[in-house]
């Protein structure tokens, strides 16, 4: 019985402490977000530089992968992808302003993706319970689309840098409020155990 209660005691010690840490990651994540929101170009810039570099990276393991292919074809293939990869993150590193234009457009071309689908979604589940939220969400992000459209190349000044801020933000404040969450069954828990125990 002693080991029993041992063992839940170290398992809610090991479960508070990562709700803890979860908390403390999720505050520092808010915290970038709400630098990248206040400070919407710098972080594109970073996430422009950064694309670029994982590019790069790319662009070398499929020049390095090219020579396992089974075929002749398949290893020319692997390296004009390779080499491509390779250009296009030399481009995002060199110019990282011409890489957030590029992240700006594909973040334009993705809302008005992401709102015809939602529209024709919604169409089609027409009478449906909520149809009518799905439908007013595929016309917000194609007037998100338009507003950005509207505006560019302007816009890249600050469009990826705040929707990655945005991100973060929720991101974290999720975890957050997770961690806490987590805590308070965590307390409660401990404060059954004891009035058992009692």
């Amino acid at each position: 019985m002693f080991e029993e209660t041992m063992s839940q005691a170290t398992s809610v010690d090991t479960n508070s402490e990562r709700s803890h840490g979860g908390v403390i990651a999720g505050a520092i994540i808010v915290v970038l977000g709400v630098l990248a929101i206040l400070f919407p170009f710098f972080a594109g810039i970073s996430i422009s530089v950064l694309f670029g570099a994982l590019l790069v990276i790319g662009g070398i393991v499929h020049v390095g992968h090219a020579f396992s292919a089974d075929s002749f074809w398949g290893i020319i293939w692997q390296i004009l992808l390779g080499i491509l990869y390779g250009i296009v993150g030399i481009m995002f590193l060199a110019n990282p302003v011409v890489g957030l234009t590029s992240l700006t457009i594909l973040a334009i071309a993705f809302f008005i993706v992401d709102g015809v689908v939602e529209i024709g979604w919604a169409i089609a589940g027409r009478g449906n319970r909520g149809w009518f939220w799905l439908l007013a969400s595929g016309i917000l992000s194609l007037i998100v689309a338009g507003f950005l459209w509207a505006g560019f190349p302007s816009t890249a000044a600050w469009v990826v840098g705040l929707l990655l801020g945005v991100n973060l933000l929720f991101t974290g404040f999720s975890m957050v409020m997770l961690g806490r969450t987590t805590q308070r069954a965590d307390t409660e828990e401990i404060a059954d155990e004891r009035g058992q125990e009692a």
